[in-house]
């Protein structure tokens, strides 16, 4: 903890307002002294000021006897009146020999101190001197509470700066502690380990979420991995199991190699693109194609996805519709979201039946978009209709028809990766796939430019 860069930002941010601490000090006590000392200065010259008018009005006896009754009242200034020669005639401060203008002067006290007393020294016709003077103890008392103030202060601030930094790192050191811990636990195996959070909702709780979210993410992907290795495993065995006693049976059948060749290049054709849909859905689960990102209109790839089927659905005694009213703007890849439609599609003209009637709607509204493909085939049981977005998944009657149980998935993939959400639901009869893009659509100029 010692070595923690939380440590450290303490001790800085501690030596910072202890430096801004002194520096205040030394501020309030210069500015509290020249106002003080500002003070006494325009004090006695007031004073000086006063007894020069009483010798103007009252001669020499006026101004002796203001010395003399003002140097007996208590609290009043110190004053003296020396005559020629800097003879003391009247007053504490007579004969101190003080010259003309400011100075300050030391008078020994009674107990044997030097008393610091300022004084400005006049002169008064006749060679006379008039000294007028205040003593600077209440100043040097000002200072001395000053500095007594602002060195309690600095030990509080170095005081409160040590314990809240040792209380702060050891705060901080704990929880990135508890964060270090849930990723040893992880890289031992323990993918199930959170970091505990506080509910505090602070920089560090917020980082642990978002952290425990990307776990969540990376445990759920590797159980996805898992269940599809799983699912290879077990899909894979019957296809390649098949292939095999194809060739077999063209190896003891001579006359039937050719036909037995044909038709393990045909399953293993089947297999390829099993295992192409696989690194398709992986790469799209990745987020690689974000950077392939712009406006796309989804009444546009419905309608070139309708076109495209038409025939098909018409030989199939089928009926294809496109219902869209305008442009439906989103971000999003073009060539993924034709892949989704036309696997949406593919997946209701496969088993909707003969006669079936399939409509694709592509619409939008003031949140969002939505690309809808319904069909009245026979539908899908509701307990059964979130299963087949796994993969390899296949409904029991559907075994019999060509497909890997990948196009859903890989329509949930492409969904995911637009941020949206897809959904299937009963259209009584028949089954509704809907797609909603939970984010707004751009603006038709965002989409020209």
């Amino acid at each position: 903890m010692f070595r923690s860069t939380s440590l450290r930002l303490a001790a800085v941010y501690t030596l910072m307002f202890s430096i801004a601490v002194v520096v205040l000090g030394a501020l309030t006590l210069f500015t509290t002294r020249q106002a003080l000392s500002a003070d006494v200065d325009a004090r006695i010259r007031a004073e000086s000021a006063a007894l020069v008018q009483e010798f103007r009005t009252e001669g020499l006896p006026g101004v002796l006897g203001a010395v003399r009754e003002r140097d007996r009242t208590p609290g009043a200034l110190n004053y003296g009146l020396e005559g020629p020669g800097t003879r003391a005639m009247a007053g504490r401060l007579a004969g101190a020999k003080a010259p003309l203008g400011w100075s300050v002067l030391r008078i020994a006290q009674p107990g044997g101190e030097l008393e610091p007393i300022r004084v400005y020294t006049s002169r008064l016709p006749g060679d006379l001197r008039l000294v007028v003077g205040d003593d600077l103890d209440r100043i040097e008392t000002l200072d001395g509470a000053v500095i007594r103030g602002f060195g309690w202060a600095f030990v509080g601030v170095v005081l409160l700066g040590v314990g809240g930094g040792y209380a702060f790192s050891r705060d901080i050191h704990r929880r990135l502690a508890a964060i270090s811990a849930t990723a040893e636990a992880i890289i031992d195996g323990d993918l199930g380990s959170r970091v505990p959070l506080r509910g505090s909702d602070d920089d560090l709780d917020r980082l642990a979420a978002t952290f425990n979210r990307m776990l969540d993410r990376i445990a759920a992907l590797m159980e996805t991995l898992k269940q599809v290795s799983n699912d290879i495993a077990h899909d894979m065995r019957t296809p390649l199991t098949r292939l095999r006693q194809k060739l077999e049976t063209g190896l003891a059948q001579p006359g039937e190699r050719g036909q037995a060749l044909e038709s393990a290049l045909t399953d293993l054709d089947a297999i390829l693109e099993t295992f192409a849909a696989l690194l398709r859905i992986a790469q799209i689960q990745s987020g690689a194609r974000r950077a392939a990102f712009r406006p796309t209109d989804l009444s546009a790839v419905a309608q070139t996805v309708v076109e495209a089927f038409s025939p098909s659905a018409e030989d199939a005694r089928q009926t294809l519709t496109l219902e869209a009213t305008g442009p439906v703007l989103i971000e999003g890849d073009p060539e993924l979201l034709t892949q989704m439609l036309v696997n949406l599609v593919e997946n209701a003209l496969r088993h909707a039946g003969a006669g079936s009637r399939i409509r694709v709607r592509a619409s939008s509204n003031g949140s969002g978009a939505q690309l809808t493909v319904i069909d009245n085939g026979p539908g899908v049981p509701a307990a059964e209709r979130e299963r087949l977005f796994d993969r390899f998944y296949r409904l029991e009657r559907s075994r019999s028809t060509p497909g890997s149980g990948l196009g859903l998935a890989l329509v949930s993939a492409v969904a995911e990766l637009h941020g949206a959400e897809v959904k299937l639901a009963g259209a009584n009869p028949g089954l509704e796939a809907c797609v909603t893009f939970a984010r707004p659509p751009p603006r038709a100029t965002d989409s020209r430019r």
